[in-house]
């Protein structure tokens, strides 16, 4: 893990025995909570022409953009929305990708250990890197594409380990939860806009 980047990221092993019914319906298992994390990570709901606003807004980057565009500001519980709602999210992903089976908390972080640095917006952060910032992050959607795939798969193969060893091997685990960071980085460059440092093209 890059501890000098601003997004730091890991998920903690299970080294036990995982439940195997648990495991074999994680797909349904996970809607509840699934849900739950949509109605504050997606921004509306419209039909007949007409918007109904029923979510919480998911991650704020608008407002965090034109703070820092134009006050070079990024208020604090904008930050910590961003995070918690990152935290949540993570929590439910690793979870339906079979990396733990307790069933995830909306508040508590549990297995997931996902820290970002409060930016020092004066210091750190440059007016009219936000504008841009997501086409200098195009090699990384392609690089991630290529990466989802593979993880896809991973998971899969994780999915019958447990069900016939009760373990998540650990090198495809570890492969995951490198995606999972990568993403995570890029998120923290060019959604919630909390460092101008170009993510690396890295799995540690």
């Amino acid at each position: 893990m890059d501890e000098s980047y601003a997004l730091t990221y890991s998920v903690e092993y299970p080294d036990r025995q995982l439940d195997r019914l648990s495991s074999a319906l994680r797909i349904f298992w996970v809607i509840p909570i699934a849900i739950v994390l949509g109605t504050v990570a997606h921004v509306t709901w419209g039909g007949r022409g007409e918007s109904i606003y029923i979510t919480a807004g998911g991650i704020l980057f608008g407002g965090p953009l034109l703070m820092i565009l134009f006050r070079k500001k990024y208020p604090r519980w904008w930050f910590d929305w961003n995070r918690e709602l990152m935290r949540f999210g993570a929590r439910v992903n690793t979870y339906l990708v079979l990396m733990n089976d307790e069933y995830p908390s909306t508040d508590e972080q549990q297995w997931v250990q996902l820290e970002i640095e409060y930016p020092d917006v004066e210091a750190d952060l440059s007016r009219g890197m936000p504008l841009i910032k997501w086409l200098l992050a195009i090699p990384h959607y392609i690089v991630l594409f290529f990466l989802g795939i593979a993880g896809f798969f991973a998971v899969i193969y994780a999915w019958f380990a447990i069900l016939f060893t009760g373990r998540y091997p650990r090198g495809v685990f570890d492969f995951v939860v490198g995606i999972q960071r990568w993403y995570l980085r890029v998120v923290a460059y060019m959604a919630i806009l909390v460092t101008d440092k170009y993510p690396p093209f890295s799995l540690e």
